[in-house]
């Protein structure tokens, strides 16, 4: 007769249930938090739609859902990678989160793992809401968008660098203004509801530097005229790399 073992067995659970179980917890966390589904989903919804049906702005096309649709998927992106996981993470070292979190036997590897899990999820909600909204209002992209995923899934990783070298060394009451800063900067001359060309001539090589520029103007390119241009790629590949070591070398978790 065989006799069952019912002892207890502690231990940690596998890495990967462990990852996506804290994934699954922050992006809860994303969507119940006001201002994370502000900057999310409800600002850039508003502004395709408001500029899309309003000629507020000169975007140099009868066709403007065209232009701004392809915009406003860069700016969820920053939004999420960059202005979102900023304050969120700021405010987490300063609670002292991350220190708890880093000392379970989710590793802070298995942590920074899941938090870019988490990121990838809302992007793929935002993406799904956002291409369903351009297509109610009559969007046409010359690409499928599943050509765009090369600029999305660089770009989202050059806003993450910035965002984690921001939290991980600014006290969280300037994490939170800066990044809110950097994001109406980066709006306004990003590229994303106003043409880079109506800006001066000597400012158009500046800005074409900047990761917000350079992924609007890639997925743009992919989406609006179906092809595929290396240099905005070249630019958010120089900002990744940038950025993530700096917040690796930099980063504090307390």
């Amino acid at each position: 007769m065989t006799t069952l073992d019912l002892s207890p067995a502690p231990g940690a659970a596998p890495l990967g249930r462990m990852v996506l179980a804290q994934a699954g917890a922050e992006v809860r966390a994303i969507l119940r938090n006001g201002e994370q589904l502000l900057l999310t989903l409800i600002i850039p919804i508003l502004l395709l739609v408001g500029f899309s049906l309003a000629p507020l702005v000169d975007v140099g096309t009868d066709r403007r859902v065209d232009f701004l649709a392809p915009g406003v998927l860069a700016l969820a992106v920053m939004s999420t990678a960059f202005t979102g996981q900023a304050i969120a993470t700021g405010f987490e070292r300063r609670y002292g989160v991350l220190k708890r979190l880093g000392a379970t036997p989710l590793s802070r590897g298995g942590l920074l793992l899941a938090k870019t899990l988490a990121v990838l999820a809302v992007e793929l909600l935002q993406v799904l809401v956002i291409v369903g909204v351009a297509y109610a209002l009559g969007w046409q992209p010359a690409g499928a968008v599943v050509a765009a995923l090369p600029y999305l899934l660089l770009g989202t990783a050059a806003f993450s660098g910035l965002g984690l070298l921001m939290a991980g060394t600014l006290r969280a009451e300037a994490t939170l203004a800066g990044a809110n800063l950097v994001y109406l900067v980066l709006l306004g001359c990003g590229g994303v509801v106003f043409p880079v060309a109506a800006f001066p001539d000597a400012a158009e090589p500046v800005l074409s530097l900047l990761p917000i520029t350079a992924l609007t103007s890639g997925v743009r390119a992919v989406l609006g005229a179906g092809e595929f241009p290396v240099g905005p790629l070249a630019v958010l590949a120089v900002w990744t790399v940038v950025t993530l070591g700096l917040a690796a070398r930099t980063f504090r978790w307390e």
